[in-house]
């Protein structure tokens, strides 16, 4: 069987979306840079080095401050030093959704557990800037369709992991859950799509919440796993 973190390397190292954009419209790819790659396999090789069976979370796409510095979802530069053991020169910025998801991880049982069970991604894993500030793939009607194939053969390539396919959650309840749904019923790639609130949603506008979210994100993702 595969080792995860083989096919997560290999499905970083070759990311190219391979379509124009609208104009005005910037990819941030940190891959390319050797040093975010090295940041990236010390991660995977630390959490991701087996052949164990996981669910995978699907985020919308990485922004400035998080996945798209670190090159890992849902992780800023000082989570990714202080809570996963990665030393990194990235600096000491932090993310909001960043702030929530490590509240669900240290409530699962830390980083060791929970990326023992899950592994997290988006339907662009590469993010996108437009004037200099983050832009989601749906924002505008051209950027979605341009990346549909992109989003497609990334999501077939990570694929080849041992993934259960009979879960996927889905962060983002509106437009993300909707355009995955659609690419699921076309490719059939997972039985269930469970729908999750989306961290920056809860951060800043259901603060006073936090805990009922993180609870539900662990009732969700705990149902059923039996690894």
């Amino acid at each position: 069987m595969a080792i995860f973190a083989d096919i997560v390397l290999e499905m970083l190292s070759s990311l190219r979306i391979g379509k124009a954009l609208p104009k005005g419209v910037q990819v941030m790819n940190p891959y390319r840079d050797a040093t975010t790659m090295e940041i990236c396999t010390a991660f995977y090789r630390r959490f991701y080095n087996d052949t164990r069976t996981r669910r995978i979370l699907v985020g919308i796409n990485p922004g400035r401050f998080g996945g798209g510095v670190t090159g890992i979802p849902f992780t800023d530069p000082q989570k990714l030093a202080e809570l996963c053991g990665i030393p990194n020169s990235l600096g000491h910025r932090t993310e909001l959704s960043a702030d929530f998801i490590y509240r669900v991880i240290d409530a699962y049982g830390g980083p060791q557990k929970f990326y023992a069970d899950f592994y997290f991604t988006a339907v662009s894993p590469l993010g996108f800037t437009q004037n200099d500030k983050n832009l989601n793939y749906y924002d505008l009607r051209e950027l979605q369709e341009a990346i549909t194939p992109f989003a497609t053969g990334s999501m077939e390539q990570l694929l080849k992991a041992p993934v259960d396919r009979s879960k996927c959650y889905c962060i983002g309840e509106g437009q993300n859950f909707k355009f995955l749904s659609g690419l699921n019923k076309t490719h059939g790639w997972f039985e269930e799509l469970i729908p999750l609130s989306h961290p920056r949603f809860v951060m800043q506008y259901r603060r006073k919440r936090i805990q009922e979210y993180v609870d539900d994100y662990l009732a969700k993702i705990s149902a059923s796993l039996e690894y």
